[in-house]
């Protein structure tokens, strides 16, 4: 149970509420305070009574509970009737002592309940090579896959990869017509195939008929067309894996839509007893409500669609994992395809007890515009992470630390920190807002950065290898105003850990982070660790911070070196 929690637990029997009406938060950083609620003002307005005089009521009330005592040092009413509270020393080196004792489970918590989470992401396209704007939903899905396995939840990564659908008709037009042996031919050249298909039918706009052939050829089972859509695909996830494993991410299930092609019968015999599905144009589509468009299931070529891939996919989760949630981490482009998938499951009675969620993530752009594979305005996500790692490795080559690492060690932290550096600059944005790449922004190697914030860490781990006492917290020694200003920075982590969870934004985590480790460099900076007096709390203060630092970096899914 976080700090948190017990206090809220507290000042609930105090007061006499059920624990649910009571709620603290964070209380902004210029009250210096740790904790704020904002009870009195909710309750004076369905009281109609002052809220400044019932905080007041609340204050005197709190100060003569023994429990909340041992707790809190004091309590403040701010203005508008705004409880402060300020944590006391005893319950800061307590928290401490939690740190040292639970280690890399500090902040670990059980609020799941080995509840099942199936979580999508990433879901690159075959035949196209990862460029940078898959970035995004990797990252991102695999943070929120680490946030609610920390909590205490079963998560079941699932990747759906795209191999199906009108596209992939395309690169099948090009190989067949070309007559090239599918088997020999990379993931540059099969996306330059795509991308010139494209650019000669914006001349010739018939040519899209070729595709809708070639996928309904691919669909009726057709030979060729499957022989050359199976050698495309094993020489795309080749391709992906490498990228996987450059990211440091393994996503449990890869499911194509075409895995799904034996089970979209069922779906629309379901639409069809539930008489959902009707004719329109040739075309079979469900109305889902006045607010949206019609959602087309089958085509008036008699080809499937996305859309009933996609319901497909949802009636195999929701039979193979009985999930109490099912995350989609998807592009902002696919709001309103979500609309209707979501809609749809309700008609068809599959919504009663599930939560389905569309993670929103916006897009990385050029500055002139949207990226486009289509038109060949990408950038190969191997270059920057490439380019990354170079960028770090030069730096660690001539700096003072990095001469103490031999050359296997400075390709390890290379790798760490550029990649590192990647990740945490898509990270430490909100999932929701559009990113304009820019090379320089995207290695950026101090300030709020992954590399800041490993360095803090390889920082305490050098400190605490220099030491010949070992970190102790002594309780009849109390904390001096700097080290508590410390402490006080690392207690939150628990509640932004799940909170970063329940709002679906890894972004919290990372900017918690990014404070945790400004505070302790700036602590460092005025106060002797090493050799002074309090040698060993500072050490332990030191170690906790590390703790932290390494815990919530792996929730982000980087690496903390110990030595760079």
């Amino acid at each position: 149970m976080s700090i948190k929690d017990q206090l809220e637990s507290a000042v609930a029997k105090v007061l006499k509420f059920n624990e649910q009406g009571i709620r603290f938060e964070p209380a902004p950083a210029h009250t210096g305070a740790d904790f704020a609620s904002s009870i009195a003002l909710s309750l004076a307005k369905k009281e109609q009574k002052n809220p400044e005089e019932l905080a007041n009521q609340m204050k005197e009330m709190l100060e003569k509970n023994e429990q909340v005592k041992t707790m809190v040092e004091r309590i403040e009413v701010a203005k508008g009737g705004f409880l402060n509270l300020y944590l006391s020393h005893a319950q800061l080196q307590k928290e401490l002592q939690a740190i040292f004792e639970q280690k890399s489970q500090y902040g670990a918590q059980d609020i799941g309940n080995n509840k099942m989470i199936v979580l999508e992401y990433s879901s690159p396209n075959i035949a196209k090579r990862f460029n940078v704007g898959h970035l995004r939903s990797t990252v991102i899905g695999q943070a929120l896959y680490n946030l609610y396995e920390f909590l205490g939840y079963h998560v079941v990564g699932e990747n759906h990869l795209g191999d199906w659908g009108t596209q992939f008709g395309m690169v099948i037009a090009q190989v067949a017509g070309k007559n090239l042996d599918a088997s020999t031919l990379d993931v540059d050249f099969l996306e330059k195939l795509y991308v010139e298909f494209n650019q000669e039918m914006a001349v010739d706009p018939e040519l899209r008929d070729q595709a809708k052939f070639w996928f309904k050829k691919l669909e009726e089972g057709d030979l060729a067309a499957r022989e050359i859509w199976a050698a495309v695909r094993e020489t795309a996830l080749k391709e992906f894996e490498k990228i996987y494993n450059l990211l440091d991410v393994h996503i449990d299930n890869a499911h194509g839509e075409a895995f799904y092609e034996d089970k979209m019968p069922a779906v629309i015999e379901e639409l069809e007893k539930k008489g959902l599905i009707r004719e329109s144009e040739g075309a079979r589509i469900v109305e889902v409500g006045e607010e949206m468009p019609p959602a087309i299931i089958i085509k008036s070529d008699g080809a499937t669609t996305y859309l009933l891939r996609d319901l497909a996919t949802g009636r195999y989760r929701i039979d193979t994992w009985h999930p109490n949630a099912v995350i989609y981490e998807v592009g902002a482009d696919q709001i309103l395809h979500f609309r209707q998938v979501f809609k749809i499951f309700e008609l068809l009675g599959w919504k009663s007890d599930i939560l389905f969620k569309h993670v929103v993530h916006g897009l990385i752009r050029f500055k002139e515009g949207k990226m486009s594979t289509r038109q060949g305005k990408t950038v190969k996500l191997e270059e920057v992470l490439g380019e990354a790692i170079k960028r770090a490795r030069d730096i660690i080559e001539y700096s003072e630390t990095g001469r103490g690492l031999d050359s296997k060690e400075k390709e390890e932290v290379a790798k760490a920190v550029g990649i590192g550096a990647i990740n945490y600059f898509d990270l430490s944005h909100h999932p929701s807002s559009d990113i304009i790449f820019d090379w320089e922004k995207l290695f950026m190697l101090d300030g709020n950065s992954a590399p800041y914030l490993q360095y803090t860490n390889a920082r305490i781990q050098s400190i605490l290898a220099k030491a010949v006492s070992h970190p102790v917290i002594n309780d009849s020694e109390a904390l001096q105003e700097a080290e508590a200003k410390v402490a006080r920075a690392l207690i939150h982590f628990p509640d932004i850990v799940q909170t970063s969870a329940l709002q679906y934004s890894p972004n919290l985590s990372a900017n918690f982070l990014f404070d945790l480790a400004q505070t302790y460099n700036h602590f460092y900076a005025s106060n002797r660790v090493l050799g002074s007096e309090r040698e060993q709390l500072r050490l332990a203060l030191s170690q906790a911070v590390a703790h932290v630092l390494k815990n919530g970096l792996g929730i982000l899914g980087i690496q903390a070196p110990e030595r760079m």
